[in-house]
């Protein structure tokens, strides 16, 4: 008999501690589905993406922007984005990389963010917005919800006045180039400005020479995902700088540019091939509420905190996904 009361020990010792893991695993997976739960009724995050001759996490531009939007959001998690290693070379991928690379980058970055993966509202600045556009129409999952894009040519641009920052030198060399010839097919594939130049005087060659803007413009060849994908934003906001001396036109910023053959008349969104037709569903978009134009009053990328609170931060604010 004595031989018997460790086994039968064992056996409720066994028991004890199945039914305490059964607890311990009951309490786990209960906080986990909360804590899942909470994420979903949370801020929705916001991903960054920064204009030409900045980077990710400059203190005085980025990391400003991404300070104010936590401030104003409590809770949120904003992801700003760095196209390579470190911000020297994020800097320079703003001039010197393939914009389709880029955008592969940046879609590979975001799907593999798991504070992403329910969705996340997007906030371009300059090229950073017509990048962040072709994001949402090349990769619809994670799921973008809203996207600002402020000061971004969306119908490229017919010039490059000058350059911010420290990137004086790099502006200069990509100046030369475009001078050179923009659609030249190295030039096209290497320099990210040329990837987005629209020469009115010469729409067939844009057409046809562009490895960027034009297919996300859907110019050449219709992509029905890029309709699609872009029609699944809850607002597609874009900000335009009324005294823009950067970007030229600066109605790019609105989706309007020069009128084919020359360089001074200009057309709106609305009387755009590209709306008429609704190639990238932006028509239906805009019967929808969906698309949004507010203007800043001022040169580009030169927004107030004020009126960054007042007119941009409401798009972040929402806590449903």
């Amino acid at each position: 008999m004595p031989s018997q009361v460790p086994y039968f020990e064992d056996v409720e010792l066994s028991k004890f501690s199945e039914m305490i893991w059964k607890i311990v695993l009951s309490v786990v997976c209960t906080a986990i589905l909360v804590h899942g739960e909470l994420q979903r009724d949370g801020p929705v995050p916001v991903v960054i993406w920064h204009g030409m001759g900045d980077s990710c996490c400059n203190p005085l531009s980025m990391g400003s922007i991404k300070s104010m939007i936590e401030d104003n959001v409590p809770g949120v998690y904003v992801h700003s984005l760095m196209i390579g290693n470190g911000i020297v070379e994020d800097t320079t991928n703003g001039f010197l990389l393939n914009v389709n690379k880029q955008i592969k980058m940046a879609c590979d970055i975001i799907a593999n963010d798991t504070k992403l993966q329910n969705g996340y509202n997007a906030i371009g600045f300059s090229q950073g917005g017509q990048f962040l556009r072709a994001v949402a129409q090349r990769c619809p999952s994670p799921p973008m919800r809203n996207l600002i894009s402020v000061g971004g040519q969306h119908q490229g641009v017919y010039g490059l006045p000058h350059c911010p920052g420290q990137s004086s030198t790099l502006c200069d060399y990509v100046r030369k180039l475009l001078n050179v010839g923009a659609y030249i097919k190295y030039i096209q594939d290497s320099i990210v400005q040329a990837e987005y130049w629209h020469d009115p005087l010469n729409e067939e060659e844009y057409r046809t020479a562009s490895v960027f803007l034009a297919d996300i413009n859907q110019e050449t060849t219709v992509n029905k995902d890029y309709k699609t994908n872009l029609q699944k934003l809850n607002k597609f906001v874009m900000v335009m700088f009324s005294e823009d001396t950067m970007v030229q036109p600066k109605e790019s910023e609105w989706f309007g540019f020069y009128k084919p053959g020359q360089a001074k008349e200009l057309y709106t969104l609305g009387e755009s091939d590209l709306y008429l037709k609704d190639k990238l569903g932006l028509q239906a978009m805009d019967k929808a509420g969906k698309l949004v134009f507010l203007s800043s009053p001022t040169d580009h990328l030169q927004i107030s905190t004020d009126w960054f609170v007042t007119n941009l931060i409401p798009y972040f604010n929402s806590t449903s996904t």
